[in-house]
């Protein structure tokens, strides 16, 4: 294997690889990136046996072949080439060893075999659709805060993506919760998505995903099986093991006869909790919430800081009201409005409480409350 090609793009395609592969891990092979020269070009694999990502880059071909490189390192080299270099690099396999060399800089790696590098069982997918990439973006950046991190309870370490019925008809919904707040996004339904199986997609992979998403003109191919989904690009493709679970019945618990509606600028309301929160415990982080006529009272109270509030002048016009949030789940919620108003609907301080942005239905949020 011989080619030549230019570092951006090299280090494009290695970042991704990389950032899949396992730190610590006790396979020597899965620490690597496999990497494969053809006519078109290189691909770049890496895996952790759950997730498999393949980034294809331009590349002038000498001489076909491949092998595998310890990819946090091949990563490190490549990131600190200067800027504009022409990467050349050249297999020996007699001496076990990958040569790269960038203007006068030379570097000679181990390499493993590229035999003994894990191949993900192909699969045979339910569903196959397009989807722009700021349709996905929208209904993974909005969900993912509300991933749980508990791994007893893993089946909510990831977004349940599934088809169901919105405002509007059916919906392609992205759903996430940790037991204390939920956030639930629709996007319209792609053509050939209505036969799409509900799949619980990992933490790990919509991080890994949200990458492909930054260009907003680029279609996205989505394809789910009952085991795997995977999105691809035409240089990218990321497959992914899916959570093996049952997503709790998450519409029981979005509540649906909250009357008291707070209406409050989402950004004014995000920062002036973050300032009252200052004070708050590191234990708690609990915020009280007063509101009365067109007023609401952020305070906090922790006896070994101190105390704050702050006032804020807000569309409210029911009865007074006192409830107490965690401040951090505040805060993650209002930053998921792009829209000027966050509208809090409420029943007492003991229930759950749902927020959305402006009057557009197709996401909302519930948080529920804590005693303060």
């Amino acid at each position: 294997m011989k080619f030549s090609i230019e570092r951006a793009a090299l280090l494009k395609a290695v970042s991704q690889a990389q950032a899949v592969v396992e730190r610590r891990n006790t396979i020597p092979i899965l620490a690597n990136v496999l990497m494969e020269a053809a006519d078109d070009g290189v691909s770049f694999k890496a895996t952790d046996l759950d997730i498999e990502v393949i980034d294809k880059a331009p590349a002038q071909v000498e001489r076909s072949g491949g092998t595998t490189v310890s990819a946090v390192l091949f990563h490190e080299i490549v990131r600190k080439l200067p800027d504009g270099a022409l990467v050349q690099i050249d297999e020996d396999q007699a001496a076990g060893r990958m040569n790269v060399t960038a203007g006068r800089s030379h570097f000679s790696l181990a390499t493993l075999a590229k035999e003994d590098f894990p191949v993900m069982a192909s699969s045979d997918y339910a569903a196959n659709f397009s989807c722009d990439a700021p349709v996905l973006r929208r209904l993974f950046d909005k969900t993912r805060f509300a991933i749980s991190t508990e791994e007893t309870r893993y089946y909510l370490n990831g977004v349940y993506m599934h088809v169901a019925e919105g405002a509007d008809g059916q919906a392609l919904r992205c759903v996430a919760t940790d037991g204390h707040r939920l956030a639930r996004v629709d996007a319209p339904l792609p053509d050939g998505a209505a036969d799409m199986p509900g799949v619980i997609v990992p933490r790990k992979t919509v991080d890994q995903m949200r990458k492909l998403l930054d260009d907003d003109d680029m279609q996205i191919a989505v394809s789910v099986s009952e085991t795997k989904v995977r999105f691809a690009t035409p240089e990218i493709t990321l497959t992914s093991k899916v959570i093996d679970g049952t997503f709790p019945d998450y519409v029981r618990v979005i509540p649906t006869g909250n009357t008291r509606k707070l209406e409050v600028d989402a950004a004014d309301f995000a920062k002036a909790v973050d300032r009252v929160a200052t004070v708050s415990s590191e234990r708690s982080r609990a915020v009280k919430l007063s509101l009365d006529e067109d007023r609401l009272t952020l305070s906090v109270n922790a006896p070994d800081a101190g105390a704050a509030e702050e006032e804020l002048a807000v569309a409210y016009g029911d009865e007074k009201l006192e409830i107490g949030f965690n401040a951090k789940y505040l805060q993650e919620i209002a930053g998921q409005v792009d829209r000027e108003n966050a509208v809090f609907l409420f029943n007492n301080a003991g229930d759950p409480t749902l927020m959305r942005e402006g009057g557009d239905e197709s996401a909302i949020y519930v948080v529920m409350p804590m005693r303060v």
